[in-house]
């Protein structure tokens, strides 16, 4: 789906949009196109698919409520469930997994007391009762991976974050949905909010700064540029022991996600996450085993590769 130039556009720029008041102007110089084709080329890759929008990623429980929750579907019921998931207003993610447990979703919100609304009304009406696995800890979470070597940057995220502010809070519904794709989008977006381009910049960058945003860039949508074999594997780890091991796996190269959860037992004993993507399932599994072996060999662990995708879309909070 990525020419030459589409990918002169799309990788290098899943972070660092730059925040200055004609920003596809500064990309097009960089990739050698104009400012008029680099917005049509994004407007293009976005109505296929390829990318979900461009805009900051925003840590959910910096500035919402987030909960990953899994619901085992019977298989003739699955396309049925799923459909009527992905239609609730909170849930922006949902996908079909190899497992017992086979509906996975993430539900967002502004409260934890909408999150629990939306999956009361979903166990309600499905007739399926879902686990509830809240994030404890964060260890790598960052999707903007590099396409062709996976390379994305690693540190520690931040425990502790700023409220948000009245003006804040209307910026961050304004533009979870993505930026606009026109020339000056800041300037549209402070026309909507009722402020200045200027503060607009302004408050993107300080949340940046603060960890409250992750990235403002280009959201891939991996399967669409050939990342269809990816799998999330999940082990039970001792408690004492999972805050190091999960450490220590999110350093390498091929873990695209890692993330400590509250287990659900008895039905689900696992407490650490990964999540290894990839072009091939036995590149993947080859990698799973190795990293397995290499950090948390003496645990008790699964792998639950993802097929279809039911829903990939930008978290609502407001």
């Amino acid at each position: 789906m990525l020419d030459a130039a589409d990918l002169r556009l799309v990788n290098p720029w899943q972070r660092g949009l730059p925040l200055v008041p004609r920003p596809f102007a500064v990309i097009g110089r960089e990739a050698g196109l104009s400012e008029e084709e680099t917005l049509s080329r994004f407007a293009r890759l976005r109505d296929q698919g390829v990318i979900d929008r461009i805009g900051p990623v925003f840590r959910p429980n910096a500035v919402g409520a987030s909960l990953l929750a899994a619901m085992a579907v019977p298989p003739e019921r699955l396309a049925a469930v799923a459909e009527f998931v992905s239609a609730q207003p909170g849930v922006n993610h949902n996908y079909e997994r190899e497992h017992h447990y086979n509906l996975w979703f993430v539900v967002t919100g502004t409260t934890q007391a909408q999150l629990q609304q939306t999956l009361f009304r979903i166990e309600q009406a499905c007739a399926v009762q879902a686990l509830r696995l809240p994030l404890l800890e964060e260890f790598h979470i960052d999707l903007g991976f590099d396409l062709g070597t996976r390379a994305a940057p690693r540190a520690d995220a931040p425990r502790i974050f700023p409220q948000l502010g009245a003006e804040e809070r209307k910026l961050v519904a304004a533009v979870a949905g993505g930026l606009p794709l026109v020339a000056a989008p800041y300037e549209r977006v402070a026309a909507e909010v009722g402020t200045t381009q200027a503060e607009v910049i302004s408050l993107l960058e300080r949340m940046l700064a603060d960890g409250r945003i992750r990235r403002i860039g280009a959201i891939v949508r991996h399967r669409r540029v050939g990342y269809e074999a990816n799998a999330m594997v999940v082990w039970d780890v001792p408690d004492d022991r999972v805050s190091s091991v999960g450490h220590e796996l999110a350093r390498d190269p091929v873990v695209t996600l890692c993330y400590r959860r509250a287990r659900s037992a008895p039905e689900w004993p696992y407490n650490l996450y990964c999540m290894v993507h990839g072009r091939r399932r036995s590149r993947v599994l080859y990698e799973v085993k190795r990293i397995s072996g290499l950090y948390a060999a003496r645990y008790p662990r699964a792998v639950l590769f993802s097929n279809r995708c039911f829903a990939q879309r930008a978290a609502r909070y407001g």
